[in-house]
């Protein structure tokens, strides 16, 4: 396989791993870039842009990021409490009255933040239009009340978490979620990370292929005691392959990014808010950001999750290996992004073949160990799946 791009020759192993998931039959197509104290030591990519096998995977190939877009909405919400127009403790209906209806009234952001608030889904039938849409899935979620009490445990806020988060900013910034993220993150950092994906740029999306086990999660969750967040609408792992679902803003799960726009912004949160001398957020709003909500099993995945305000923590993909601050989130079948303050680092994967496992995506753990492997030794050995 041809791996186009850049890397440090300290970084070679990192090359080598990414080579290595294409020749174990892991990887379609996708790329990996590193940021280390804001400078570009890795930023790699290759294989196929489509399940034909006609179109290859270039620098500005764009794939859908799933749940690793909700990291950047964190950042949005991050930098307006920083700017005094949210409050991580004050609930929710102080920006968006309606929300109040049926009992949620003292449910806070912070709680919505740490899927906390009792949210996880919809009580009421909506289609995939209705959450494409937006209205209508606010809407709903403004008139229900919790599905559990808000407070008393964490279950993913798979899509919700999104259109919660995206709302309460429109509410008080006047833009949407993804206009927020274009102007006041993308733009500056020139990242090219898109939530709302204009026409303009549709030619450069790559096919999403649903791999063995994908959508095993969904069934899995179905048969929780808290299903909502797998009906109303049910996810689709192939949704990113319509026009339409690119279009809209899901601020949950339909992030259009790279591998570097995504090492990008989280090299620039790793560094403290600076990206090439200019500030962008401050360290102290980051670290408030990032301080742990909750630690404990999501009842839903039956599964150990630490959260701070939107972020995954202790995520088992980089546990031992990065420093105790370090924040991000994975993505469905793949996509991952984090920084790691302690080391500087900012990290970005994503791919366009998606898989399911028990425990982790092992191309995500290749390549992360490749990069400390790095750092520890100033070369790394040599990496494999």
């Amino acid at each position: 396989m041809n791996i186009d791009g850049i890397c440090d020759p300290r970084f070679g192993a990192v090359r080598e791993a990414f080579a290595a998931c294409f020749d174990h039959g892991l990887e379609h197509g996708g790329g990996v870039s590193v940021v280390v104290h804001g400078k570009t030591v890795v930023d790699l990519w290759g294989g196929h842009a489509d399940a034909a096998r006609t179109r290859p995977w270039r620098q500005d190939t764009l794939i859908n990021v799933w749940s690793s877009t909700k990291g950047v909405v964190a950042l949005a919400i991050a930098m307006l409490v920083e700017r005094g127009k949210l409050d991580y403790a004050a609930p929710i209906s102080r920006y968006w009255p309606e929300f109040a209806a049926g009992g949620k009234e003292r449910i806070t952001l912070d709680q919505v933040m740490s899927h906390q608030a009792g949210l996880n889904g919809l009580a009421v039938p909506m289609d995939e239009a209705g959450l494409l849409a937006w209205t209508p899935f606010v809407d709903a979620l403004a008139a229900m009340s919790p599905l559990w009490e808000p407070g008393s445990r964490c279950v993913y806020h798979a899509l919700t978490y999104g259109h919660l988060a995206g709302e309460v900013l429109r509410r008080v910034d006047g833009r949407s979620i993804g206009s927020f993220i274009a102007e006041e993150i993308a733009g500056p950092l020139a990242a090219d990370f898109h939530v709302g994906l204009p026409d303009r740029e549709d030619s450069r999306v790559a096919e999403m292929i649903e791999g063995p086990r994908t959508s095993d999660w969904v069934e899995f969750v179905r048969a929780s005691p808290f299903p909502h967040a797998s009906d109303n609408p049910a996810p689709r792992a192939l949704a990113p392959n319509d026009r339409v679902w690119r279009a809209a803003e899901v601020p949950g799960g339909n992030g259009q990014s790279t591998a570097h726009a995504l090492a990008r912004i989280y090299g620039m949160m790793a560094a403290g808010g600076v990206w090439d001398d200019k500030p962008l957020i401050s360290r102290a709003a980051i670290e408030a950001a990032a301080r742990p909500r909750f630690r404990g099993m999501d009842e839903s995945f039956a599964a150990p999750a630490a959260f701070a305000a939107g972020y995954q923590m202790e995520d088992p993909v980089y546990a031992g290996r990065a420093s105790p601050q370090t924040f991000g989130h994975t993505g469905w079948g793949g996509a991952i992004g984090f920084a790691d303050p302690g080391a500087g680092v900012g990290f970005g994967y994503v791919t366009n073949r998606m898989l399911g496992f028990d425990d982790m995506d092992p191309r995500r753990k290749v390549l992360i160990d490749a990069v400390y492997d790095a750092l520890s030794t100033g070369g790394g050995r040599r990496a494999g799946p």
